[in-house]
């Protein structure tokens, strides 16, 4: 269930959300637990962010990104520092908003494992959905790594699977690995439309969960009986957090409260003030 302002009746029109949206939308509105936000801007924005995640995974599917251990990661030297343990850090003088957008623009130049492919598209989305100069003042000492090591991204971790939709990171485990090949523990991925999931390595790009688990199971130990699987929990940006630094030039749509109902219509204005 969605509440909003204490109210659960929101009224969408025509259009008013994308497929992804509407999609996302139904699913928490139909749930058995409670998501509370304190605006329908909130709401929206969400919905957005996610939207802009799945769309950021696409783009990394496509930019040419190669994958690597952290051993053999690669970087375009122009805006990052290669460290130690395969770490991105951010060029003194270089703008983080340049920096990600390279990423996705020059992605021959880049080789990285699945971890740090969810830190990267997670703030290209953040990149898209907030304003460009907010995002250079809150990400100016920008290091990518894995998603645990980027308090910066403010993840919200959740444990009902059943709850998750588009745009959560989830982790498949594949307990009985080859030593020898250690990016064949697990698999980091964003999960799309229709039950399918993006994971950077293993030539995975969409899968199913049972065709990520397949490729996992590849690089078990020789008589391992464990299969790999899909693990409960799962982690998503705090978009609550991340609404407070929106683009003040969004447009928003047409919202009118009747009783207790909220009525929303695409009919585009422009906010009076903003961050």
């Amino acid at each position: 269930m969605i509440v909003i302002e204490g109210n659960n009746r929101v009224i969408f029109g025509e259009n008013t959300l994308s497929e992804l949206e509407f999609a996302i939308y139904q699913k928490k509105l139909n749930s058995p637990l409670t998501y509370q936000y304190d605006s329908l801007g909130t709401l929206l924005f969400e919905l957005d962010m996610r939207t802009q995640i799945v769309e950021s995974s696409r783009a990394l599917s496509k930019s040419g990104v190669y994958f690597a251990g952290f051993d053999n990661t690669q970087c375009n030297r122009a805006y990052w520092h290669l460290t130690n343990h395969g770490r991105f850090q951010l060029k003194p003088g270089a703008a983080p908003q340049d920096a990600i957008r390279d990423i996705f623009k020059n992605g021959t130049s880049y080789a990285f494992e699945c971890s740090m492919a969810v830190v990267i598209i997670l703030y290209k989305a953040i990149l898209e959905s907030i304003d460009a100069r907010q995002f250079d003042i809150l990400f100016s000492d920008l290091l990518l790594f894995d998603w645990q090591s980027n308090s910066n991204l403010h993840l919200i971790d959740r444990g009902v699977i059943e709850e998750a939709v588009s745009g959560d990171i989830i982790y498949f485990e594949n307990p009985e690995y080859e030593p020898t090949i250690p990016w064949g523990k697990g698999e980091n991925v964003i999960m799309m439309e229709n039950d399918h999931y993006y994971g950077h390595g293993y030539g995975l790009d969409l899968a199913s969960e049972q065709e990520v688990i397949m490729i996992l199971n590849k690089h078990r130990m020789p008589g391992s009986t464990q299969s790999a699987f899909r693990t409960d929990r799962f982690v998503h940006p705090d978009f609550s957090y991340f609404s407070l630094f929106q683009n003040s030039k969004r447009k928003q749509p047409i919202i009118a409260k009747v009783g207790e109902a909220i009525y929303v219509q695409k009919g585009w204005t422009q906010p009076k003030s903003g961050r």
